[in-house]
């Protein structure tokens, strides 16, 4: 006798026990694209940790879709290859054969419908063989240009819809779209298939858990959402910096630029968690609702020459090496005006930010890979020393690590040992790795495991995705109309003009 309740509830389980967490019922998953990088590094790898750490069901199914002439055998070889190289859990040869025996391949382009017949009948065999209840989700591992055309034909062959009650759902990787324009029209076309409901954006940022830790932070403790306002706040700088080029990535990089792959989705998704109210509960609609409430408050400086810079990385010896500026990259056109780095300044029209601005800043080629979030505190309206003693105090300053050192750093002024009173900046530090004995799942694999459950709680929701274009859409719009990005050497923090925007309004970068 089974001793799972009619409920679907296990009445043996205390609910008070946290060593079993959600575990993602019968289900399977496509993934279009299947032979790119993020497949091969990230996805595959990730479905094999979730299995090693016991998530899936005993009969979970990955089904790859790439135009290559492959057996059955040689996706599970591919994928075991995959899972040997980036697995982030030891190898475990019970565990790859139960996820083995769910695997299969299927060969064609995107408009064949040879071959989305073939997958209708490879998911109708992997129901009866593996149980997998007719829920599937299809994961658009695919340049965007193709998201149409795949969307289109999951609707033409009847795989948009699964049998009973069974679900379906669609994973889309960013960007969506490259203006607010084309974001409403790739909208319109997956909602037209997938109800709004079903389909799931990743940003894979918001699987992070410091990113999570920002709301644990914000609304578990008392002591810092008092002082998370206005009359405390004097700036927020959020930074996500990387020390590498554009690689390979050319034909997707050049006209699409830092500020689009980056502060469009990534830095816009922090400023709305780092400055949004408490929401009534951490359900889905709760936290959209006032993520919204943000974006849409978000307000552009009127001088858009002035706090808003964009740049490109140039020719430079970083790190030992020489590397060849972005216009000398293969397959840059040397008069590209594209941005490898891009700066903004915002402000929030609310009660609680008003006048409080937020700097957001991405690169590529910079001093170090790097993401944060500082919120940096006003000076202390009087200071009660002597001239002098406090020459080496800056500002307090709470800065949330997302990326590499995961953790929390807060600065704060201190006493030096000593018969004088003199007061200087420490820091104290939280490190993710020093106080969790268990690591941090990689972000995939909690977004992966979030669609097979239908938590839709860290994925944006379209109209998050609008509203970050229409606050884009503007600087771009000023960009392309006003001379080109300012140059910066390889290894630095950006052009001069960036350091130069933050001096006018008499504050300075923080060096990560």
């Amino acid at each position: 006798m089974s001793s799972v309740s009619a409920s679907g509830v296990n009445p043996l389980r205390d609910a008070q026990d946290r060593r079993l967490p959600r575990i993602a019922g019968p289900s399977g998953l496509v993934i279009f694209g299947v032979t790119g990088d993020l497949s091969r590094k990230k996805l595959m790898p990730a479905v094999y940790d979730l299995a090693n750490r016991g998530l899936l069901p005993p009969g979970f199914s990955l089904v790859g879709f790439a135009r290559r002439d492959w057996e059955n055998e040689d996706f599970a070889q591919v994928v075991h290859d995959a899972v040997k190289e980036h697995a982030r859990t030891p190898f475990r040869e019970e565990v790859w054969q139960q996820l083995a025996e769910g695997f299969r391949f299927v060969p064609g382009v995107f408009d064949d419908d040879e071959a989305f017949e073939t997958l209708k009948a490879t998911i109708d065999e992997l129901d009866k063989a593996r149980g997998t209840g007719g829920n599937f989700a299809f994961y658009l591992s695919v340049p965007p240009k193709f998201f149409p055309n795949v969307v289109e034909q999951l609707k033409k062959h009847g795989l948009s819809e699964g049998p009973g009650d069974s679900w379906r759902r669609a994973v889309i990787e960013k960007p969506f779209g490259h203006d607010l324009k084309s974001a409403q029209e790739l909208n319109r076309i997956v909602h037209d298939v997938f109800p709004p409901n079903e389909v799931f954006r990743i940003d894979h940022y918001l699987g992070k858990e410091t990113v999570q830790n920002i709301l644990a932070l914000r609304f578990a403790n008392t002591m810092f959402e008092p002082i998370w306002n206005r009359s405390y706040v004097d700036h927020v700088q959020i930074t996500m910096a990387e020390d590498i080029g554009i690689g390979g990535r050319a034909g997707y990089y050049d006209g699409i630029g830092a500020a689009r792959d980056v502060i469009q989705n990534h830095l816009l998704q922090l400023l709305a968690l780092t400055a949004m109210e408490e929401p009534g509960s951490f359900h889905p609609k709760a936290l959209v609702a006032e993520k919204l409430k943000v974006l849409g408050a978000v307000e552009l400086p009127k001088d858009l020459g002035a706090h808003t810079v964009r740049g490109q990385y140039a020719h430079a010896w970083q790190g030992g090496e020489e590397v060849p500026g972005y216009l000398e990259e293969e397959g840059i056109d040397p008069k590209s005006i594209t941005d490898t780095f891009a700066a903004i300044k915002l402000e929030i029209n609310n009660r609680r930010w008003a006048g409080v601005p937020f700097y957001l800043r991405t690169g590529k080629r910079l001093g170090r890979r790097v993401t944060e979030i500082a919120v940096v505190f006003k000076r202390a309206p009087y200071l009660p020393f002597e001239a002098g003693s406090t020459e080496e105090l800056g500002q307090n300053a709470l800065v949330i690590r997302v990326q590499p050192d995961e953790g929390v750093t807060v600065r704060f002024g201190s006493k030096v040992p000593g018969t004088s009173m003199e007061v200087r900046d420490v820091t104290m530090d939280f490190a993710y790795g020093e106080s969790f004995t268990e690591s941090s799942p990689e972000a995939y694999e909690r977004l992966i495991l979030d669609v097979l459950l239908g938590d839709a709680n860290l994925f944006p929701r379209h109209q998050e995705v609008e509203l970050s274009w229409n606050i884009l859409d503007p600087i771009e719009e000023y960009w392309d109309k006003h001379g080109k990005p300012a140059q910066y050497a390889s290894g630095t923090w950006g052009p001069a003009e960036a350091d130069e925007m933050l001096a006018r309004d008499g504050r300075s970068w923080r060096r990560p």
